[in-house]
């Protein structure tokens, strides 16, 4: 193809894209070398964690030619999923009786959502021009993708190392076509952040250790995702009603006064969890945790860590006969690790 018909190309993406529901699609090439260097140092710094899956693939991550031969151009697309009408996260936080999950997990599982479109995306180049030589990735391979997405020119990488744009925030996900066509790249947009420091003083544990450096051990999402032991015992009032996730760095930026609600119902409140109250999450049998969440990404934790999470988090809730009720319902429960989470709690509560 010619110049002037991959340009014309790369703009015709773009439109395909913003029809297939994405609120932007940038074009980056697959040169990471300063991201690179930055990802070594995380991971010599052991910043990741029990995430070895971080460490595991060597250059994949940073050279895309490595992990899909061929590739070229990196297509990346990015996709509101803030819900509308949804309870006030400020509310739920201040509110210890219940439940916060990260907005991001009310909804489907954003993977198979993404996934499906960028699948179409791709299929629609080729039904435009013939085959060519693609691989799709959401969250779901080693990728750099916040590194690309910026490099795409679809925000810069923040503080908290979320990518930020100055009209939708960082309440989005990101996805990314790997691709053999030599399409015109994008211009990264230079940063805005200034000496603004919210996402790091807000962080409840100071997980954020310098800008855009995050020390994973203690992030909050990691330690209710992530982390599938014990949580380190000194970690656990910090958590605060947090059962998976957080996003108080989120919620602290300024930037974020610009995001928009997500336009896909796919990410509306299911379930009511955008304010459940701690008791009655903790309620749930195993066959109503895989039966309601069916389709959420918050399954994929399982029913043992999160009646852990929501042990912590009733710990942390002001003492309550109910709580504490609640809590003696657990102690017996057949795994050692929920059981340890509870006696904790209901130390807490009695103490408290």
């Amino acid at each position: 193809m010619h110049d002037r018909d991959l340009s014309r190309l790369a703009q015709q993406i773009k439109q395909w894209g913003r029809e297939l529901g994405f609120a932007a699609v940038g074009i980056a090439d697959g040169e990471l070398s300063a991201a690179e260097a930055g990802l070594q140092e995380w991971l010599d710094r052991g910043f990741h964690g029990e995430m070895d899956y971080m460490a595991a693939h060597g250059t994949k991550r940073s050279r895309p030619a490595e992990l899909v031969p061929g590739t070229l151009r990196i297509i990346s697309a990015r996709i509101d999923y803030f819900p509308p009408a949804s309870a006030d996260p400020h509310a739920v936080l201040n509110d210890a009786d219940a439940a916060y999950l990260s907005r991001y997990a009310l909804g489907r599982d954003y993977h198979k959502v993404l996934r499906n479109r960028l699948q179409s995306l791709a299929e629609k180049i080729s039904t435009e021009i013939g085959e060519h030589h693609f691989r799709v990735f959401t969250d779901s391979a080693p990728v750099l993708e916040v590194e690309l997405a910026a490099k795409s020119g679809l925000g810069w990488r923040g503080k908290h190392t979320l990518l930020l744009n100055r009209q939708h925030g960082s309440w989005f996900f990101l996805g990314e076509i790997y691709t053999d066509l030599p399409l015109p790249v994008d211009t990264p947009e230079a940063g805005h952040c200034g000496t603004c420091q919210a996402c790091l003083d807000v962080c409840p544990t100071q997980a954020i250790v310098a800008p855009y450096m995050v020390d994973a051990r203690r992030c909050i999402s990691y330690l209710t995702i992530e982390l599938k032991g014990s949580i380190p015992t000194e970690l656990r009032p910090l958590l605060g009603n947090r059962i998976y996730g957080c996003d108080d760095c989120q919620l602290a930026c300024p930037w974020n006064r610009f995001a928009q609600t997500a336009a896909l119902p796919d990410f509306g409140v299911r379930n009511g969890l955008d304010s459940a109250r701690l008791v009655d999450l903790f309620a749930w049998s195993e066959t109503e945790f895989n039966e309601r969440l069916a389709g959420s990404p918050i399954r994929r934790i399982g029913h043992e860590r999160w009646l852990r999470n929501i042990a912590v988090a009733l710990g942390n809730a002001p003492s309550s006969p109910v709580i504490q009720a609640a809590l003696k319902s657990r102690l017996d429960h057949p795994s050692e690790l929920v059981r340890e989470h509870v006696a904790w709690a209901l130390a807490s509560q009695q103490t408290g």
